[in-house]
């Protein structure tokens, strides 16, 4: 092997890795978007019950908004489980795990929390909750770059 070679290998090697680390980053900003527009859409629904119960209280009527408020409850709860997720995505993203005792984001490699000492179980091998997570990603279908991006994850 020349030394044209490795030198073209060592390219191909290193724009690889830049073009896998450039598109975890763009994922993490596309779920940060997400969480953010989950996050406003909570802050509607509190809004949106804050204004029943008012008008509730100003009617003086016997209105029953129970399940009405029961409903508005179950989106914040879906809104927060999404979140949860996005959060979930963006850790495995960033090569890092959520202690389960003190919550700290830790390195995925680590076989116990530096910051409060308690050990960490893997359930899954870090590889495939990537593949999990990018198999459950909605892809946009009207942005091939995007579609692009995730099915080239998936492959890796």
């Amino acid at each position: 092997m020349s030394c044209l070679d490795k030198s073209k290998e060592t390219v191909m090697n290193t724009c690889k890795i830049t073009v896998n680390k450039t598109n975890k980053i763009a994922q993490r900003a596309k779920l940060k978007m997400r969480i953010n527009e989950y996050k406003n859409k909570i802050e509607d629904i509190y809004n949106s019950i804050g204004k029943k119960v008012y008008e509730k209280h100003i009617r003086e009527e016997d209105i029953n908004i129970e399940e009405y408020l029961e409903n508005e409850c179950e989106k914040i709860d879906k809104l927060s489980k999404e979140i949860e997720n996005a959060i979930e995505h963006i850790l495995i993203l960033k090569d890092m795990k959520k202690c389960p005792e003190c919550f700290s984001e830790i390195m995925i490699q680590y076989n116990f929390c530096p910051n409060c000492g308690k050990k960490q179980y893997n359930a899954k091998p870090r590889e495939e909750k990537i593949i999990e997570k990018l198999e459950d990603e909605d892809i946009d279908s009207t942005n091939e770059k995007e579609a692009q991006i995730i099915e080239e994850e998936k492959e890796n």
